[in-house]
């Protein structure tokens, strides 16, 4: 009996776990298939990418390379990537006669051995497409041919060739110029032509500071370099001279000499009774003479330099560029005039730009030429003939002001002071919102974005792009597929911002195309950028991980096939047309 007591007790129990774990057995197994059906779903979407549609996959270091010569986003890298103003044809490149004998071909066999064996190396990685590089061979062939006989080697790699080699450097745009010192690099941060070279490189090598002794010295120096600073002191050594010399090596772009010469002195528009030491600066510009009037000290005279070295008005060429979006001054004040409206406000613009040395660059824009200035304008949105005036940060968040009133001097002035003070409010550029949005992909302007892109309701997919960008366009019927697929998601937007005529703070590019998720309930904070392949089962995937709602693709389903009346003749055709539909519409929707 207790025999069969124990025996009820264990089967009682054993009931009871069995019927426990069925649910959960039941729901792993429903789980399984859930897993499965997903699959099963990303199957059929990837049927319906076909190589037809498929965008490449994303390689930044391709993007960089194809697209050094068009417009991106203005931050390209923006303003601050003075590179993008580059309006260069289209045409096949073909190599100038450039006489570069004494610049050294290095390659990945020869580099290694090369860079130890010589202390001080300077190497341009270039691509031979490129049109920054070809501007700069001349100037590197000239620098390397003025400094044969130094201490010094000026080198160049074709990185389109030694790809091992410009990845080991982490070469990502054209041209990158790195300078070693026993075998340590570090980028070249001057400007690009012979002068700022040579001038950087004898720094670099030398004492940093050179004597004038004669006046076919002096008369030489002041007719072939544009920005001189001269020492007049009460000897070439000692503790005078050590100041300078220390001041020179923190300005690169000046060349520091002394002197005790009272002629040359003189030369230098330095009255030869003057106090000792003296110090003056040399310019072949509008304002051509600074004298110092600090402790001399290597600080107080880098300061005074660094404060005066610049012209009042830098006009905007390719040759100017690197001094403006290089310069330790980050914020600018532009002026974007045709040429024949210009000379009258331009000495407004230059006298205003003496209180803000040290503090602002000057910019002047000239509108009408189609190389550089309509180019710029473009980017700013600036359209006529001017005068417009806007302030600029810089590279650092890209903002930009609009001066609105009468370009006067005591206006520039007040200007210039809310914008150092951050006063002003910045401006965006924004095409017209659009009259209708009813599209698979929605159009995001600059006046919509906040609506759309920022609905704390949503999951927001935006694709920052360009309209000439080759990537652009090749991942357009991608884009829009996955759109179609997930138009019935109310709670998902898939949208679409021209990043050349439409800016917001909360949508900054890097490049074209630049893809953000914004996820919903949580747009106080930055963006998540996509970078994933591009395709419509990675971009899916991408949402579903990463999408705040939660959401499913439902496949679609096949319309029943209508009954109609139809003679012997039409039946057929119309059997063909439906088992056609019903083997093929769901790869087409798909």
């Amino acid at each position: 009996m207790a025999s069969f007591r124990f025996f009820i007790a264990i089967s009682l129990v054993s009931l009871i776990l069995i019927s426990t774990l069925t649910p959960s057995i039941s729901k792993t197994a429903k789980n399984d298939n859930v897993e499965l059906d997903d699959d099963e779903d990303l199957r059929f979407l990837e049927e319906t990418e076909g190589k037809k549609d498929a965008a490449p996959s994303h390689s930044h270091f391709n993007e960089e390379d194809d697209g050094d010569d068009e417009y991106p986003d203005l931050d390209d890298e923006e303003f601050g990537n003075y590179h993008d103003f580059d309006d260069s044809d289209s045409d096949p490149y073909k190599e100038p006669e450039i006489d570069d004998k004494d610049v050294v071909v290095l390659k990945e066999g020869n580099f290694s051995d090369f860079i130890e064996k010589n202390k001080f190396v300077m190497v341009e990685f270039y691509a031979p497409w490129c049109g920054h590089c070809q501007a700069l061979a001349p100037e590197y062939a000239a620098a390397a041919t003025e400094l044969k006989g130094e201490e010094v080697v000026l080198a160049k790699v074709d990185a389109t060739e030694e790809n091992e080699l410009a990845q080991e450097y982490d070469v990502q745009g054209f041209p990158t110029v790195y300078f070693f010192v026993d075998g340590e690099h570090k980028p070249y941060p001057g400007a690009r032509n012979k002068e700022a070279i040579v001038t950087w490189i004898k720094k670099k090598i030398g004492p940093g500071i050179s004597n004038i002794t004669t006046i076919d010295e002096a008369e030489r120096i002041l007719t072939s370099e544009s920005k001189v600073a001269l020492g007049y002191l009460n000897s070439l050594v000692g503790p005078e001279s050590e100041e300078i010399a220390a001041a020179s090596r923190l300005q690169d772009d000046v060349s520091f000499y002394q002197t005790v010469n009272p002629d040359v002195a003189k030369l230098f528009h330095l009255d030869p009774q003057v106090k000792r030491p003296a110090l003056v600066l040399v310019k072949m510009e509008a304002e051509k003479i600074n004298y110092f009037d600090g402790r001399f000290v290597k600080t107080a005279i880098s300061e005074f330099v660094f404060s005066n070295k610049l012209p009042l008005i830098t006009i905007f060429t390719r040759e100017s560029a690197p001094s403006i979006f290089e310069s330790d001054i980050k914020k600018q004040i532009l002026m974007f005039a045709a040429l024949n409206i210009s000379e009258k406000y331009l000495p407004s613009f230059q006298e205003a730009a003496k209180s803000f040395k040290g503090k602002l660059i000057f910019v002047y824009v000239q509108v009408d030429n189609e190389d550089f200035g309509r180019p710029v304008a473009d980017y700013f949105g600036v359209s006529g003939d001017g005068p417009k005036l806007l302030a600029y940060t810089g590279n650092d968040d890209a903002r930009k002001f609009v001066f609105d009133g009468e370009v006067t001097l005591d206006k520039i002035k007040a200007f210039g002071e809310d914008f150092l003070e951050d006063r002003l409010k910045p401006f965006y550029k924004s095409e017209p919102i659009p009259e209708t949005n009813d599209g698979d992909v929605k159009v995001v302007v600059g006046n919509n974005f906040d609506e759309i892109v920022l609905d704390e309701s949503k999951d927001v997919l935006l694709e920052i792009y360009a309209p000439w960008c080759g990537h652009c366009q090749a991942l357009e019927p991608t884009y829009n597929k996955l759109a179609k697929h997930l138009r019935g998601i109310d709670s998902l937007v898939i949208a679409k911002m021209d990043g050349t005529t439409n800016e917001h703070p909360r949508a900054k590019s890097d490049g074209f195309p630049t893809i953000l998720f914004f996820p919903a309930g949580n747009k106080s904070f930055d963006p998540i950028t996509v970078d994933t392949d591009r395709t419509v089962v990675a971009f899916y995937k991408f949402l579903k991980k990463h999408a705040s709602i939660p959401f499913k693709l439902q496949k679609p389903v096949s319309a029943p096939k209508a009954e109609a009346a139809s003679t012997p003749e039409t039946k057929g055709e119309e059997s063909k047309e439906s088992d056609k539909s019903s083997n093929g519409g769901l790869k087409d929707e798909l």
